[in-house]
C-alpha cells in the first residue's frame, strides 16, 4: 500500500491481514462490530502514517461498515475538514464501545463542535450516541488546555442526571468523564468528589458504582498527591 491507494486497494489489504483469532479475543471485551477483521493497532497506525491526512478517503472508508476501515478513518481525517453534519453521521453508526471512544479521541475532541456534542450527544437516548456525549466530556478535560475550570464545572450536573442509566457502556462513560474532570486539578478534584458524594445517595445500583469508583481513584493518596504537586509548580 502507498500514499495514493484507493479505497477499494485499502479494503482489499485489510482483508488481507484479518486476524480471526484477534476477533476472538476482542469479542471477549466487547468489541462485537460490523466486519471486525482483527487487524492490530500498530498496524492501522502504520498504514495512517503512509496515507497521509486524507478527509475524502476517510469518507469512504467510513462508508464501508468495516469496523478496521473505519478506525483507519478516523487516523486519516482531518479534523480541521470535519463538519458538524459528519459528526451527526457517523455518531449514529457507533455499534461498539471501542469504535466510539476511537472516534472521540483521535478525531471529534480537535474540531470546533466537540464541546457542544458534549452537551448534545449526552442528552440523547441511543446507548453509544450517549456514550460519545461523555467520552467527549472526558476527552476534552485530557485535551483542552485553554478552557477554565467553569466549562468542566458544567459537566457535573448532566453526569449526575444520567448516572442512573443502568447500560452498561453508558454507566462506564459517565463514570469515565466525572474521573478525568475530578483529576485535572485540586479545584474539581473538589467538585467532582461532592458530585460524586451526591450520586452516591442516589437509589440506583449504577449510580453508586459510578461514584464508588470515581471515589475510590479521586480520593486516593496517588490522585491527591500528584495534584498538590501540580498546584505547587
Amino acid at each position: 500500500m502507498k500514499k495514493g491507494s484507493s479505497a477499494k486497494e485499502i479494503i482489499a489489504e485489510l482483508k488481507a491481514k484479518a486476524n480471526p483469532e484477534s476477533v476472538e479475543g476482542m469479542a471477549q471485551y466487547g468489541i462485537v462490530s460490523k466486519g471486525v477483521l482483527g487487524i492490530c493497532m500498530p498496524t492501522l497506525r502504520e498504514m495512517a502514517r503512509t496515507l497521509g491526512k486524507n478527509h475524502e478517503l476517510a469518507q469512504e472508508l467510513w462508508e464501508m461498515d468495516i469496523f478496521d476501515a473505519r478506525l483507519l478513518a478516523i487516523f486519516i481525517d482531518d479534523p480541521e475538514e470535519v463538519t458538524e453534519r459528519q459528526m451527526d453521521r457517523w455518531v449514529k453508526d457507533l455499534d461498539s464501545w471501542a469504535i466510539c471512544d476511537g472516534v472521540c479521541m483521535h478525531l471529534f475532541r480537535d474540531t470546533p463542535y466537540a464541546m457542544s456534542k458534549a452537551f448534545e450527544w449526552s442528552a440523547r437516548d441511543e446507548e453509544f450516541v450517549k456514550r460519545a456525549g461523555f467520552a467527549m466530556m472526558a476527552t476534552l478535560t485530557v485535551s483542552d488546555k485553554e478552557s477554565d475550570d467553569g466549562v468542566f464545572l458544567k459537566f457535573l450536573p448532566i453526569i449526575e442526571k444520567h448516572s442512573k442509566d443502568d447500560r452498561v457502556y453508558v454507566r462506564k462513560a459517565v463514570n469515565w468523564a466525572l474521573r478525568q474532570i475530578g483529576k485535572r486539578n485540586l479545584h474539581l478534584n473538589k467538585k467532582a468528589i461532592a458530585s460524586a458524594r451526591r450520586i452516591a445517595r442516589m437509589n440506583s445500583k449504577s449510580a453508586r458504582w459510578i461514584a464508588s469508583d470515581a471515589l475510590r481513584e479521586l480520593e486516593s493518596e496517588k490522585v491527591q498527591s500528584r495534584l498538590k504537586a501540580k498546584k505547587k509548580s
